[in-house]
């Protein structure tokens, strides 16, 4: 049995989609172990969005992916094409976004929770993400939309990537181990 973190950010809780988003995980098995509605402090948001080369390069790099998939000038909308620099201003985005408004933050568990909730919420763009996730379902955003508009990509819900990364933001968002 693993556990696993997932946020559910400003723009599902304006929607109203809280309960769906909660239904569909524990429609699979997923067990809600704890949740907590808060609005986060900046302190906390910024140590979940790791300050590092390689997570900005990794964050950076997909939206440069997707500026080239669909042909679009990145210098035009961010003044650079460098993947470090554009992770830095995705990174700030993200921080203002989460402490923009009210977060419902859950601990789930489950057989391969981590990787079950994943495919449950969807591909992080949600334009890729296949319909019957929560993204697919709910959401259409895409970095060529987001960027140019200096904002986020609206995809409603953050689910850790992998084990390592559930203890770690478990830890930071509840303040115990696991």
């Amino acid at each position: 049995m693993e556990k696993t973190l997932v946020l559910i950010k400003p723009e599902a809780m304006e929607r109203r989609l809280v309960g769906k988003i909660i239904s569909r995980l524990e429609r699979v098995g997923l067990r809600l172990e704890e949740i907590k509605l808060l609005r986060p402090a900046r302190e906390i948001v910024e140590r979940h969005y790791p300050d590092n080369q390689s997570w900005l390069r990794k964050v950076g790099g997909k939206t440069i992916d997707t500026y080239k998939k669909y042909n679009l000038d990145l210098r035009q909308d961010l003044g650079t094409e460098e993947a470090l620099e554009i992770g830095q201003l995705i990174r700030g985005w993200l921080i203002e976004h989460l402490t923009s408004g009210p977060v419902i933050v859950l601990i789930l568990s489950g057989n391969h929770a981590v990787e079950v909730t994943r495919k449950i919420v969807g591909s992080t763009v949600p334009l890729f993400a296949e319909l019957g996730s929560i993204r697919g379902d709910f959401s259409t955003d895409s970095p060529d939309c987001s960027t140019p508009e200096g904002r986020v990509l609206y995809n409603l819900v953050h689910a850790s990537e992998s084990i390592e990364e559930a203890k770690r933001e478990i830890a930071l968002w509840f303040g115990k181990e696991i």
